[in-house]
């Protein structure tokens, strides 16, 4: 039986888009377009990843340096214990009893983030509580935080931070407010605090006097009684942030005489005429933001214009669309004072705020920090101002970023990529955490068909932002490490910029933080090499930086409940897989093994469909290496795909009949595959698929073909109704599915049952339809022969004394679909004849000639085919048939199939001499009657025959 040699390996995939649809805990998988994280929280743990190539040669240090590590000075040690994560850290402590003691150091516990934790227990966190007692920051996430931040007994706390915590209530704030009563700053969200009422805010307002610093997403109906509480309460209130309130009387913050800092970004509800005349009374007010509002251009022009805020250095005012259809305003600044809106440049007005050089424009472009790094004297004023900026911006930009509204392309091409960089210059952590997130999401202009721009991808490499989110991913805080690797992800989709990745050595560095011990980092940093493997100049850098054995490291460290991890790191070793090279790599790793094991235990569709087409493309390399017989080796390897053929995802069961299709081509396998229910588990496939994605239908027809090698699994097919659905497949409208399906029915036509099946259930109108209408000539071409197969003369006996009880009348439809099946045989053939050629040549048989012949009837892919012994035989039979239009197909396929520079020509001329098709082939070149095309191309295989014997020879 005929196979086809030339696998299919399934094309480089990046199904990696996540759309955060409710702040940062709302996920949900969207289309598999383009490989596109998109902000997510899942439950992860912290480990610290430094990110580097390998040094050179010249880099490295002398081999007599030798560390003692035991001889360092306390403080050295513990200033090394202040550059890990806490899980490092204890790591470290594990080492010795002294470094134990100094890991315990009040020093390194001032300070606590555990937002890599989503599910911290009270009882993890009760463990940590003797080590608390001096802590003063303590950053949390999750549903179980707030009784976490009780378990520390930490009461000397004055900040805490609460991400993700969108079942927050009324009782468990209160409860936190009562145990810290010296809490001077108090931040929940970004994601919205629904279930807190302003009850909570009078209890944080009672409980929390120092309180000075308040910000709150989300909360409802936030009326005047709370807002009065805090002026009563809280004297050196100076900053409040309630952010995306569904109602909020902006009026009421006038009785907090304290406040510098305001922003309302997102809220709802203002009345901004009473708002900011209100605000313009409050004397010590430093800046207002009022972004993603529908402020009105009269009030922010109040604000700027005020005399009772003589402090007032900013109003910040992005994407607010009542103000943008207003027109904004005439001039951008007033009185000293700055207004930050779409139509100003921002970064330059920030810049103005600062002492920093403004005529170097270098400083306009990165003010955050230049003023960071300024050698000056700090200004305590402008100090507190920047770093709020930098939040509210963060925040918004973010904000933005993930409802991607419409009109806002011209900003974030001049100047939303390079603010967003910029703020990843701050000195704060959470903002330069959220503005790598931001860069991550904003490239997304499409969530459902996962598009990135190009012109938004490329504005932030033409920024320098490459190299500043490689460097920012080196950092030693797993928050950030996580959110740049993000960002690179998303911007590695487009090949500009994967190149400048590779070229800034994005490789080298996303490769070591795969060996990361935090899921989240993991996660990321697959996704960003899942991204880059799709460009074939970047396979082989990716391996060369040990990229491919940390991917399948990924799969044994995470086997359980990282399925976002798994179908990253899969799908990254997929397109890895598809290069020869790499493909040895990834089975030298216990690749094959790793991806095993995910098809056969892993309930995730998303991982299950990268693992099947990751153990295609591994097979898909038969020729030039052994991992085709090694996955079929593998325990459960093939049961395992078999099941997933019965998927109800679509995507599953194309990539699980892709591989089973490429593990067909070895015999061994071939013959497993059926044992193990293969050929029933494909016949149900490809009759559930005629309405399915050309994709799917291209592969179940391609598997059930590579079954079909051997006749017992061919007549199987047949017998298990395998044939009605190939003839269906063989009407689509994609080339591609005409050829698997004409390449399964040409071997089904070998057996005479499965022949008389396939005119019965009809066949012949299909072939027919392929052999002349197909715009492939391959599925013509194989369309052809199976026609031929059917009308040779061995169906004859089978159809007398067939099923039906029709008689005579069935072999007069036998006649009639045999003369249809001959004149379309006939008129293919004769598309390979150029009449003034031909006539020239009939008379010669000079070797230029026959050559020009054999060029002009050359169909290339025919090439990757290889037949049988007795599939040779049969067609040397076939030229003694009495019909010239068989003869005459019989010797064109012999030309294709020996034609020199085909992959299997010395393995047909050799059959062809075993079969003694010399003399048979002689014979058909001077018969007098023979047609034309006959004689001349059996005279173009002796010519091929002769050639292969003469190579043998030499």
């Amino acid at each position: 039986m005929t196979r086809r040699v030339k696998r299919k390996v399934s094309p480089p995939k990046d199904d990696l888009m996540h759309k955060s649809s409710c702040g940062i805990d709302g996920v949900s998988a969207a289309a598999a377009a383009a490989g596109i994280s998109r902000r997510r929280r899942v439950d992860g743990s912290l480990a610290s990843t430094s990110s580097s190539p390998p040094p050179t040669s010249a880099d490295a240090p002398p081999s007599s340096d030798v560390v003692d590590w035991t001889s360092l000075p306390d403080d050295t040690v513990v200033q090394l214990f202040s550059l890990l994560n806490h899980r490092d850290r204890a790591s470290l402590a594990s080492t010795c009893r002294a470094w134990r003691a100094l890991s315990a150091s009040p020093c390194l516990w001032r300070s606590l983030d555990l937002l890599s934790h989503q599910r911290i227990a009270p009882a993890s966190a009760a463990s940590l509580s003797a080590r608390c007692a001096h802590l003063r920051r303590l950053r949390l996430r999750g549903p179980a935080s707030t009784a976490a931040a009780v378990a520390l007994r930490a009461s000397g706390l004055l900040e805490i931070s609460v991400d993700s915590c969108r079942s927050l209530t009324d009782a468990a704030l209160s409860v936190v407010a009562a145990r810290h009563e010296r809490l001077q700053c108090l931040q929940i969200g970004p994601e919205p605090c629904d279930r807190v009422t302003p009850d909570a805010v009078r209890a944080v307002a009672l409980c929390c006097s120092d309180l000075r610093r308040l910000r709150l997403s989300g909360v409802r109906d936030l009326d005047a009684g709370a807002l009065s509480a805090l002026a009563e309460q809280c004297r050196s209130l100076s900053e409040v942030g309630f952010f995306d309130c569904p109602s909020f009387e902006g009026p009421a913050l006038s009785s907090v005489v304290s406040l510098r800092f305001i922003s309302v970004s997102g809220a709802r509800g203002i009345k901004w005429g009473p708002a900011a005349q209100a605000w313009c009374k409050l004397p010590n007010l430093l800046a207002v933001d009022v972004s993603r509002t529908d402020v009105t251009a009269g009030a922010v022009s109040r604000l700027m214009s005020s005399s009772s805020s003589p402090n007032l250095k900013a109003v910040v005012a992005i994407n607010c669309p009542v103000l943008e259809d207003e027109g904004g305003l005439a001039s951008s600044s007033c009185k000293g004072r700055v207004l930050l809106t779409v139509f100003s440049d921002v970064l330059k007005g920030i810049s103005s705020l600062s002492s920093v050089d403004t005529k170097n424009p270098k400083n306009d472009r990165d003010p955050f920090r230049c003023w960071r790094l300024s050698p000056s004297v700090a200004d305590r004023t402008v100090d507190d101002v920047l770093n709020w900026l930098g939040w509210v911006l963060s925040y918004s930009l973010l904000k933005i970023a993930e409802s991607n509204p419409q009109g806002l392309d011209e900003f974030w091409l001049k100047q939303g990529a390079a603010l967003l960089l910029s703020l990843m210059g701050s000195s704060q952590e959470e903002v330069q955490e959220r503005a790598a997130t931001g860069i991550a999401m904003f490239v997304v202009i499409d969530d459902d068909s996962a598009i990135v721009d190009s012109k938004r991808a490329e504005a932030v490499m033409r920024e320098g932002g490459v190299r500043k989110l490689l460097d920012l991913a080196r950092s030693a805080r797993e928050g950030i490490q996580t959110e740049a690797a993000k960002a690179i992800a998303n911007l590695s989709v487009n090949a500009k910029v994967a190149k400048t990745v590779a070229e800034e050595g994005g490789i080298w560095i996303l490769a070591d933080m795969a060996r990361s011990m935090n899921r989240l980092v993991a996660e990321e940093v697959a996704g960003g090499l899942w991204n880059l493997s799709v460009g074939e100049e970047h396979k082989g850098a990716i391996a060369e930086a040990g990229g491919v054995k940390a991917l399948v490291d990924l799969i044994f460290k995470w086997p359980n409940g990282g399925d976002g991890v798994l179908e990253r790191a899969a799908g990254a070793l997929a397109n890895l897989a598809a290069d020869d090279k790499c493909s040895m790599e990834v089975a030298l790793a216990g690749g094959v093994h790793a991806l095993v094991m995910l098809a056969r235990s892993c309930k995730c569709e998303g991982v299950q469909e990268q693992a099947a087409r990751a153990l295609a493309n591994l097979a898909a390399h038969g020729d030039s290496n052994s991992n085709n017989a090694a996955v079929g080796r593998e325990a459960g390897a093939l049961e395992a795909l078999v099941q997933l053929t019965c998927s109800l995802h679509e995507g599953v069961r194309q990539e699980a009949a892709g591989a089973l299709w490429n593990l067909s081509f070895d015999d061994k396998n071939r013959e497993a595959i059926a044992a193990g229910g293969g050929v029933e588990a494909l016949v149900a496939l490809a009759q559930t698929c005629t309405n399915a994605s050309q994709g799917l239908q291209e592969r179940a027809a391609g598997a059930l073909w590579g079954l079909s090698v051997s006749e017992a699994n061919s007549i199987a097919i047949g017998r298990e109704g395998g044939v009605a659905p190939l003839i269906a497949l063989a009407r689509s409208d994609s080339e591609d599915v005409h050829e698997t399906a004409a390449g399964a029915l040409w071997n089904l036509a070998f057996n005479p049952g499965n022949a008389l099946r396939i005119v019965e259930g009809g066949g012949v109108p299909a072939l027919v339809h392929l052999c002349s209408s197909s715009a492939s000539k391959m599925a013509r071409f194989m369309a052809a022969l199976a026609l031929a197969y059917m009308f040779d003369g061995r169906m004859d006996e089978v159809a007398l004394i067939g099923s039906s009880s029709e008689g005579s009348s069935k072999t007069v439809n036998l006649d009639g679909a045999k003369r249809m099946a001959l004149k379309h045989i006939q008129a293919f053939v004769h598309t390979f004849l150029v009449p003034h050629t031909f006539s020239l040549t009939a008379a010669s048989s000079a070797p230029a000639s026959l050559a020009h012949v054999a060029e002009l009837a050359r169909i290339q892919e025919a090439g990757h085919l290889r037949c049988s012994g007795a599939e040779i035989g049969r067609f040397v039979a076939m030229i003694r048939n009495p019909s010239p239009i068989l003869r005459a197909c019989a010797v064109f396929a012999l030309l294709q199939f020996t034609i020199a520079g085909g992959r299997h020509a010395m393995h047909h001329a050799g059959l062809l001499q075993k079969a003694g098709a010399a003399r048979v082939l002689r014979a058909a070149a001077a018969a007098a009657t023979a047609p034309i095309e006959a004689k001349m191309f059996a005279k173009v295989v002796l010519r091929n025959l002769e050639h292969h014997q003469l190579e043998s020879s030499l």
